[in-house]
């Protein structure tokens, strides 16, 4: 039989796709998600059915989605769905449900306080398992099976030296209309200026700032950047973080504000905590970002321990 596997572009599909392996599925399986150069490049070779990316709470694409997984469940039989959001699972898992096969939603690792409103609802419906990336947050419906940050560890290297110019990916994700001007500024403050940076900065209004500024990089070839850089600098998005710890970087996480227009709320903090208790990051606020903090990240590097455990279903 075949598995399906859910979720949204951006930290959602990173997080299914590293969680995975870790999930006991048939090799056989088929993706639903959104359309993006970070899609394309992390499901290479895979079996992907894509939509069209849909705006935050937008009905008219969820039932557009529904339709096409409606069509996707009339052509094909799976032995199991499983979806770490957001909206896509929402258009998926209710179909599912209803037909009777094992379904299954894991929520974000962002989600540190509590559900988000897909959680909520997929939690309402009967024949929906869902799971919490966080132990702390177990009730009588939802249940633990592991996080997707499982089994990482820092540890430090040698120190970049000043022998040649500092590499640094800075990267602030595409989180549609909002910026994060306070974290290039920053960065522009602290880096030498002969620091090699490549600046990944969404739809930040960047205009008059002395950089060569990129909204959007192929997911292949900001991978290589962050493989290759001494110092990863990135908002508190869990599909960077997850990236930068995959490639045995400690990142240095600024999350983003709502007081300051850079989010609809303050979950990035959430993630943000989380990576520093397990030590696999390094927390600032953009205001107090220091270039000792870009050192710190620089000399250290993050490993597996071992194997990560399976998923608990």
């Amino acid at each position: 039989m075949t598995a399906l596997l859910v979720a949204n572009n951006g930290g959602h599909v990173k997080q299914l796709h590293s969680l995975a392996p870790r999930l006991g599925l048939d090799e056989d399986r088929v993706w639903v998600t959104v359309a993006s150069p970070q899609t394309k490049a992390l499901l290479e070779g895979e079996e992907v059915l894509l939509v069209d990316y849909p705006d935050s709470r937008d009905t008219r694409a969820l039932v557009r989605h529904a339709r096409e997984a409606s069509a996707l469940f009339r052509r094909r039989r799976f032995s199991k769905v499983v979806s770490t959001g957001s909206s896509l699972a929402l258009s998926v898992l209710p179909q599912a449900a209803l037909r009777g096969l094992d379904t299954a939603f894991i929520e974000s690792a962002t989600r540190f306080e509590g559900p988000s409103m897909s959680g909520r609802l997929l939690a309402a419906l009967p024949g929906v398992d869902v799971y919490t990336q966080y132990e702390r947050r177990v009730t009588r419906r939802w249940r633990y099976g592991g996080s997707v940050f499982d089994g990482f560890e820092a540890s430090e290297t040698e120190p970049w030296d000043g022998s040649r110019p500092l590499r640094v990916v800075v990267t602030v994700g595409s989180t549609g209309a909002y910026g994060f001007r306070r974290l290039v500024e920053r960065m522009i403050a602290v880096l030498p200026e002969d620091a090699e940076v490549l600046w990944q900065t969404g739809s930040t209004d960047v205009s008059g700032l002395p950089i060569t500024a990129r909204p959007s990089v192929p997911g292949d070839e900001l991978d290589a950047a962050v493989r290759r850089a001494d110092a990863v600098v990135a908002h508190a998005g869990t599909g960077t973080a997850l990236g930068a710890v995959e490639a045995g970087k400690l990142p240095l996480i600024v999350p983003r504000r709502r007081a300051h227009g850079e989010h609809v709320d303050d979950h990035q903090s959430e993630i943000a905590t989380a990576l520093g208790n397990r030590g696999i990051a390094l927390v600032r606020e953009a205001d107090a970002l220091e270039m000792a903090d870009v050192l710190q990240v620089a000399r250290t590097v993050v490993a597996r321990r071992d194997d990560p455990p399976p998923f608990r279903w």
